[in-house]
């Protein structure tokens, strides 16, 4: 067959004399241009004489290829909307399945046939079509694949489908890939991601039927697998959450939704150039991410109980408030985002100091800080504004922290010893970037989690489980690079994650990526990589398989950010049942008093606040003191004399106020529980304190109930793992009780509880109380089961009917439980 037409790996394929247009790279010819064809003599390495070549043959070929296409680009020039003979209108998509298929489908030099079976459509249409954009033909492509791989890895279809488009992508390393602009490229990438999912045929079709790509959709794997490859479509942490967002009710993503979200994440990239552009004088040094100021969805500023209205402008490094005038807008307010310790929560305001509005944030450090801002931003067609402004700016605020926790200095020598390392950090913000941009994307879509913050990366890693190992994963990815000169270290431990060479091992003792990147141990200043899930990680990290791309491309084979992500995503979906075992477990409508409770509780509250202050050696002369009256009754062995002492000074001290009490010199108040009335309110207000007081004591015994259910599995054996670890503890403790006198065991204990916080025991104790909750939160709550309101059954009826039954269900249910 005759070698392509004007191939070349920068405009793929084309059928006219410019190759610069649009839609040539995709074998599209533009209507306006003659169609124009040259035969080259030699194409990717094949000799042809073109004496031997039919030219009848060929010019028939040509003028079948040219009719399809210009038929093709006949409909896309049309309107968006046409009339049928019937007079129904009929959409352009209807009419561009059948000529698209044809144009994709217009040569295929590929064998469909494959020892596991014949390629589908879509397979071959992916395949083909990135091969000509690499530069090859398909049957090219498919002898260069398997060359590189062994026979297994190749006779997988899905390798091939993935090594001809990771091939094509890794070949550019911008923020957002330049193709996404063309819609031939966006619907090829929604057919690679049919391919990969569906690599065979299903049935043979016949030769009249043709698929149509439609109706199908694209299912979670294969888009979890290809969308993060794409730059700016997705990244590898949130990208689950972003198929749950798009997908919404439905099994998978359908091509017209696919298109309308690449085409509102290219609408929000465009518009941030307008924003630039126009603040470019002001801002000239940091990028405009999102803008607030409209006249139906204002922003509002509280100050001591008063609202300003105004302009919030969102950069990488800060937040800007404009006031509104009389004459326009008054100068700009900033608060910096890059300042450690910042942090933003939800809120409510409202005029005079009332909470009505729930449609605000507050940015502060903390409950008692002056630099404190509180934006309202009001949505008069929704509720998700405020929950979206929220995400952004904990976003921002988070990458800093990350970049501080896990980046090197900015004044570090060691940053020109690995390539490309000094835009590490210009890396780590163009993702937090491009994550706001996709949640702007979904937010004009209107396809919005219940919390956003699953959808922006670093926000999402803070609080997953597994999140700081993603977070060193993409610090590997973010400031790793070639070491391009000698860097020796003392004292550094054993190189950690994948081993480029043998070489590169004796010299080294670094974190390596998957491509051979390094990660300097200097860096790794975060306690993260202490842990033991870290050290797990890296130490299987030098398994690989695959056909290395770039550090993110990986054919038949996961880089190790999607190997983190994966993980963290398993952990995540664990927690997420056992977190449904706990919400089924909470019972409502328990009202009480809380005013009254925390008046009985005061004493103990001061005691417990004393106690604590010693404990932290804030006075240390008092601790000291403290100290040695605890040991000196230890060891003298007066232990047997506290309790007695205690009822003696307790019935010493109720006898002498009583004795005060009849001589009339405590006056009559004493010993009255006194209560400050709440500050006038109408009654909504009063009926939102009362709600507000109610739901503050029920969330109290609801964790209550929750903890007493948890303790009733461990004892009960509701998790045989967790049972056996917590029995071992007990009988150890059993046994350093019996074994060792109390006295030194009483000794040890306030030893431990008065040199937590000091400076050499700190980040121990915090990683043990760490484990200890994160195995705390495995443990699922015991079954509750309410019963008919007036039923005296001690048993549901259909549980009574089959006792055999409900046994053996309990024990399935008890062994799927395990985590």
């Amino acid at each position: 067959m005759l070698s392509k037409f004007c191939a070349s790996p920068s405009s793929g394929f084309c059928g006219h004399g410019n190759g610069n247009h649009p839609l040539c790279r995709f074998g599209y010819a533009s209507r306006y241009d003659k169609p124009r064809f040259r035969i080259v003599g030699q194409s990717l390495g094949d000799r042809w004489k073109l004496n031997d070549v039919d030219a009848n043959a060929v010019q028939e070929k040509l003028n079948s290829w040219l009719l399809k296409t210009q038929s093709f680009l006949s409909e896309v020039t049309s309107p968006l909307v046409r009339t049928s003979q019937s007079g129904k209108p009929v959409t352009r998509d209807a009419f561009e399945t059948q000529d698209m298929d044809d144009i994709f489908m217009a040569e295929q030099t590929i064998n469909s046939r494959t020892p596991n079976g014949i390629l589908s459509l879509a397979a071959i249409v992916s395949v083909e079509q990135f091969s000509r954009m690499n530069g090859l033909t398909g049957q090219k492509m498919q002898k260069i694949f398997k060359a590189l791989v062994p026979e297994s890895t190749y006779n997988d279809a899905r390798n091939l489908v993935e090594y001809c488009c990771f091939r094509f992508l890794s070949r550019d390393a911008s923020d957002i890939h330049p193709s996404l602009k063309e819609p031939a490229f966006q619907r090829l990438i929604f057919i690679t991601m049919l391919a990969w999912e569906n690599p065979y045929q299903e049935h043979l079709a016949s030769g009249s039927e043709k698929a149509s790509f439609q109706r199908k959709l694209v299912r979670e794997e294969a888009f979890v697998r290809l969308a993060p490859a794409i730059s700016g479509v997705a990244d590898r942490s949130t990208v689950h959450n972003l198929f749950k967002a798009l997908a919404g009710d439905e099994q998978g993503i359908s091509l017209s939704l696919w298109l309308t979200y690449v085409d509102e994440l290219l609408k929000v990239h465009e518009g941030r150039k307008s924003y630039q552009i126009r603040e470019s004088l002001n801002l000239s040094e940091e990028r405009i991410l999102c803008i607030g100021s409209s006249r139906k969805r204002p922003v509002l500023k509280w100050e001591n109980n008063m609202a300003w209205p105004g302009k919030v402008t969102l950069t990488d490094k800060a937040i800007y408030f404009e006031a509104a005038g009389l004459f326009g807008q008054n100068d700009s307010m900033k608060l910096d985002l890059t300042r450690p310790g910042l942090r933003v929560e939800k809120a409510k305001v409202g005029p005079f100091g009332s909470v009505l509005f729930d449609s605000a944030v507050c940015i502060s450090y903390g409950p008692e800080s002056k630099d404190t801002w509180l934006l309202e931003f009001v949505d008069l067609g929704g509720e998700m504004r405020r929950d979206v402004w929220h995400a952004f700016i904990s976003e921002i605020i988070v990458l800093h922290k990350f970049i501080g926790e896990y980046g090197p200095k900015e004044d570090d020598e060691s940053l020109f010893h690995v390539y490309g390392a000094h835009k590490g950090k210009e890396r780590a913000i163009t993702s937090a970037i491009n994550s706001i941009a996709r949640l702007q994307a979904l937010q004009f879509m209107r396809k919005l989690l219940d919390d956003p913050t699953k959808l922006v990366q670093f926000t999402y890693l803070q609080y997953a489980p597994y999140g700081d190992i993603v977070s060193q994963a993409l610090a590997v990815n973010y400031w790793g690079g070639p070491l391009i000169s000698k860097f020796i270290e003392e004292h550094n431990p054993p190189a950690q994650g994948a081993r480029p060479s043998s070489e590169m091992i004796e010299s080294s003792n670094h974190v390596f990526d998957i491509d051979g990147s390094v990660y300097l141990h200097k860096w790794k200043t975060s306690p993260s990589w202490a842990s033991s899930a870290s050290v797990s990680f890296w130490k299987n990290a030098s398994i690989r398989q695959g056909v290395v791309l770039s550090k993110n491309l990986v054919v038949a084979d996961s880089a190790l950010v999607e190997r983190a992500a994966g993980t963290c995503k398993q952990k995540s979906q664990a927690a997420e049942k056992t977190q449904a075992t706990i919400d089924a477990a909470m019972l409502k409508g328990i009202p009480s008093n809380i005013d009254l409770f925390k008046e009985l509780l005061l004493p103990l509250t001061i005691i417990a606040t004393r106690f604590e202050k010693l404990r932290h050696w804030e006075e240390p002369h008092l601790t000291i003191s403290f100290l040695a009256f605890s040991y000196t009754i230890i060891f003298r062995n007066l232990l047997s004399y506290i309790f007695p002492t205690a009822l003696i000074i307790l019935a010493t001290g109720m006898l002498t106020l009583k004795g005060l009490k009849e001589q009339g010199r405590l006056g009559r108040s004493f010993g009255m529980i006194t209560l400050r009335d709440q500050p006038p309110s109408n009654t909504i207000e009063k009926i939102i304190a009362v709600k507000d007081g109610m739901r503050d004591v029920e969330n109290y015994l609801q964790s209550l109930n929750v903890t007493l259910l948890k303790i009733h599995t461990i004892i009960l054996s509701g998790q045989p793992q967790i049972t056996t670890e917590v029995a071992l503890v007990l009988l150890s403790s059993a046994t350093v009780l019996l074994t060792v006198p109390f006295k030194y065991v009483l000794a040890f204990l306030i030893f431990d509880l008065f040199t937590r916080e000091l400076e050499f025991r700190r980040e121990m104790v915090k990683r043990f109380i760490d484990s200890l909750k994160e195995r705390w939160d495995t443990v699922p709550a015991a079954p509750v089961v309410v019963l008919p309101y007036g039923s005296n059954e001690s048993t549901p009826e259909p549980d009574r009917k089959g006792n055999k039954d409900v046994e053996k269900s309990e024990k399935s249910d008890r062994s799927n439980n395990s985590v």
